[in-house]
């Protein structure tokens, strides 16, 4: 007698078992990973890869630990994902399995004797082990930077697909990414209420949200907030003008003013509020503080109004999911699972015009998705009075 431990459980056979009804015994194993910062939506996407996966009958699924790392680890940190321990976390924000923004399987950290940190390619390690667990495919839930290392990894054979994942909207092959919704909602109720004590004060507030390179948060919270300035990196401002702008509403005997302020924007001819990041492993700059600095500048060039500053941070990424971005993750689930299905492999799930479609990963990250100056949301917040500095 002979025993297999690949199979859904120990399960014994006589030797003389033909192919065919090994085939109805085992189960494919399918790996699923989240990436990058957290997102709200997250979960909503591993429920529905499971419960596809379970209606499907031919699959097991499992969540490595805070992506890749769980694979890496010793031991490794590899969990099964069912219809129990999933039923119901649509509704919760972050995700399950953990995620990381630091390090991958092209960049571990690796600290030297003096203490000091390098890093080191693991990815065909990556690879092996994958293999030796049994794992016919992943599917990887994340944005730019992770579906960077799945299009790498797919070069190199791994079955994966991925889906697209940030709160900054900043994937180009996809409509919307699932995450972004509930991040704009969340800005947009921080403005709706510094609008109140602006007015009630008669002070000028800046509000500071992420979207890292792209405007967008900043943008549709902006509209939506009914804020008077809105600054984003993709149009650099000039502060004289950002300073015109206050002082125009406060030429009325008390005048207030909202500012929403990407974090990654910056004045004509100048650079980005960042600094270096101090984590091992984490790849990029860390951005923040643009609004102190503008505060600082207005002030500079004669601004004489009271300003006070908030800075929304990480409150963006948190919380329960909007319905928007909980059903866009599922239906991105869903086509994630359909595509393992097919062997369509190297592509991402995608919402283009309604539908949601497989794009080439390459396709994918070939182009950010900036917020483009001459675009109508642009023009149609112009039209309505807000101020781009510029």
């Amino acid at each position: 007698m002979e025993t297999f431990p690949f199979l859904t459980e120990t399960v014994y056979f006589h030797p003389q078992t033909t192919l065919f009804q090994l085939t109805l015994i085992m189960k494919k194993k399918l790996l699923v990973c989240t990436g990058g910062g957290d997102c709200p939506g997250l979960n909503a996407v591993i429920r529905a890869i499971v419960n596809s996966a379970e209606a499907d009958g031919n699959w097991e699924v499992y969540g490595s630990i805070e992506a890749y790392n769980g694979v890496l680890m010793d031991p490794m940190e590899i969990v099964p994902l069912n219809g129990q321990n999933t039923g119901g976390i649509h509704v919760r924000g972050g995700t399950i399995i953990g995620t990381t923004n630091r390090g991958g399987p092209f960049g571990w950290p690796v600290q030297q004797p003096d203490g000091s940190w390098t890093s080191e390619d693991r990815s065909d390690e990556l690879l092996r082990r994958l293999k030796a667990e049994g794992f016919e495919a992943v599917i990887s839930i994340g944005g730019d930077g992770s579906q960077a290392i799945s299009q790498k990894l797919f070069e190199k054979g791994l079955h994966i697909v991925g889906v697209p994942k940030t709160i900054d909207n900043d994937l180009s092959a996809t409509d919307y990414t699932f995450g972004f919704q509930t991040a704009v909602q969340i800005a947009t109720e921080a403005v709706d209420k510094l609008v109140t004590t602006a007015e009630s004060h008669s002070r000028v507030m800046i509000l500071e949200v992420m979207g890292r390179d792209a405007g967008w948060i900043a943008l549709h919270a902006a509209i939506a907030g009914g804020a008077e300035i809105c600054l984003i990196p993709e149009i650099p401002y000039d502060i004289e003008k950002v300073k015109a702008a206050i002082d125009a509403r406060y030429q009325q005997r008390r005048g207030f003013v909202n500012i929403v302020v990407a974090e990654g924007a910056k004045p004509k001819g100048g650079e980005v509020v960042a600094t270096e990041a101090q984590e091992a492993g984490y790849g990029h700059a860390r951005l923040g503080g643009i609004g102190f600095a503008l505060k600082e500048s207005l002030q500079q060039h004669g601004c004489t109004a009271s300003m006070r500053v908030t800075v929304l941070g990480h409150l963006q990424r948190g919380g329960i999911p909007e319905a928007f971005d909980r059903i866009l993750a599922t239906q991105f689930g869903v086509k994630a699972f359909e595509l393992v299905k097919e062997g369509k492999y190297g592509h991402m799930a995608a919402l283009r015009h309604k539908e949601i479609i497989a794009v080439p990963l390459e396709e994918a990250i070939a182009h950010y998705n900036y917020v483009d100056p001459e675009g109508y949301l642009v023009h149609c917040a112009r039209q309505v009075g807000i101020s781009f500095g510029d």
